[in-house]
């Protein structure tokens, strides 16, 4: 195309400012209608930022249907608590005596019988001094027969033949006075040979005497209170011999009732003593092991006071391990404490286990769902209507239950009471099923308060 052709093209696409009206100024109508679209974008900018306000004070919350369920709670989980398996009766094996360990007997686990040896101790001290008290029981026995006895005739013979020589030699120092004293008489002897002779015969009467005492006492035998002492005697000998047997018995350690060790706590070479144990390394021990009786094993829960009125005296309920998911043992409630934890605020309560088996272990993890008891003859039970609620949805405050329920963009209050418990929440009373239960807000959302629900416009 020639140049001169294109140019003129160009020049007539040009804007034609002629047509303007009034001197170039664009029409008055034109204005009014840019100010009104410029009004309207405004008032409607503030009506979108009222309402972005608005609806973000409003919380928002979501929401589970409630469902119904006929029937009544017997049977179902009333209460579930956590705690640990404990054997009811632990015993720890101490030493009666103090002494080190010769041998041990049993390892951890070991099941043992009542009577079974389990430790010995070192007994030469305690072996020496059993034979020392027997040694002098036996002294005091025969101390004691003898005087029992009496004095044996030969004794009783020597004494009259003691007792009739000391005569003869008195009556013969009476003849060799007599005669001293007349020749001094006569001046043949000094008055020191009269003394003498007198001297001897005096002594040799007094020993007749003497015998004669003696050999009447030997006849008639001890008397009635060296008897009683001498028996005295052989009593005190008697348990001073058994304590030392007692003693000596005592380094042997037996088992004292059936089960299975749970601890060994002693070696051998170590020093037991039931006195003054000690926990530093080297110190006495206390025990030597401790046992317990496996088949004879409950579940120990602390149980909240809010809780507590759910729960009665052997009441049934189904305990679950941890380490055995797949694992059930059924149980009731064999002791409730009777008095009340003020720190915890809770009642320690133990569930026996009716039919344990070699899984349970005592410090294992435990769950007891503790069920409704069953009312039987009671028709009227049998047509109440409960409604499950999930878990998040129940709340507690002041030690009441309850649940919010959205409803007509309002959270309202109705309070309830629990009639039973399921694995994701509870069965509860005061509701007839198809409502929205509010299962997650904000903590400080109030009865009666705006909500927003989740996902809705």
């Amino acid at each position: 195309m020639p140049a001169d052709t294109k140019h003129d093209e160009l020049q007539s696409l040009r804007i034609d400012h002629s047509l303007r009206d009034g001197g170039g100024e664009p029409p008055a109508w034109s204005r009014r209608i840019i100010i009104g679209g410029i009004a309207v974008v405004i008032l409607l900018g503030v009506v979108a930022l009222g309402y972005r306000a608005l609806a973000s004070s409003t919380p928002e919350v979501e929401v589970a249907r409630a469902t119904a369920e006929v029937g009544n709670a017997a049977g179902s989980t009333v209460l579930s608590a956590s705690g640990y398996i404990v054997a009811h009766h632990k015993i720890s094996v101490n030493s009666k005596v103090t002494g080190r360990v010769a041998w041990i007997g049993v390892e951890k686990g070991d099941k043992v019988k009542e009577g079974q040896v389990l430790v010995r101790l070192e007994d030469e001290e305690f072996r020496a001094m059993y034979e020392q008290a027997r040694g002098n029981w036996d002294s005091a026995k025969a101390r004691l027969a003898e005087m029992e006895h009496g004095s044996r005739p030969e004794e009783i013979q020597q004494a009259d033949h003691n007792l009739a020589e000391a005569r003869a030699t008195a009556a013969n120092d009476k003849i060799t006075l007599d005669r001293t004293r007349d020749l001094f008489a006569q001046g043949v002897v000094s008055k020191q040979s009269l003394d003498d002779a007198q001297a001897r015969y005096d002594a040799d009467e007094q020993k007749a005497n003497s015998l004669e005492q003696s050999s009447k006492m030997m006849k008639i035998g001890p008397r009635v209170e060296q008897i009683d002492r001498a028996r005295a005697d052989v009593e005190t000998a008697k348990g001073q011999m058994d304590y030392a047997k007692s003693q000596l018995d005592a380094t042997v350690i037996r088992a004292p009732v059936s089960g299975t060790i749970l601890e060994r706590t002693a070696e051998k070479g170590e020093l037991v003593t039931a006195q003054f144990a000690s926990g530093a390394e080297g110190g006495p021990r206390g025990s030597v092991v401790a046992l317990a009786d496996l088949n004879d094993i409950q579940v120990e829960l602390d149980i909240a006071q809010d809780d507590f009125a759910k729960l009665s005296p052997h009441q049934e309920g189904v305990v679950t391990l941890d380490a055995f998911k797949d694992r059930s043992y059924k149980g009731e409630i064999a002791e409730m404490s009777p008095e009340a934890n003020r720190q915890k605020a809770t009642v320690q309560v133990k569930v026996q286990i009716l039919q344990p088996d070699s899984y349970l272990r005592p410090e294992m993890n435990a769950t007891v769902q503790f069920k409704a008891p069953v009312v039987k003859d009671d028709k009227s039970a049998a047509k109440q209507t409960f409604v499950f609620v999930p878990t998040a949805a129940l709340r507690d405050k002041d030690g009441k239950k309850y649940v919010l329920i959205a409803f007509d963009g309002k959270a309202l209050r109705r309070n309830v009471h629990v009639q039973g418990q399921r694995t994701d929440g509870y069965l509860v009373d005061s509701l007839v099923g198809g409502e929205s239960v509010i299962t997650t807000a904000p903590d400080n959302l109030t009865d009666g308060q705006k909500i927003r629900i989740k996902g809705q416009s």
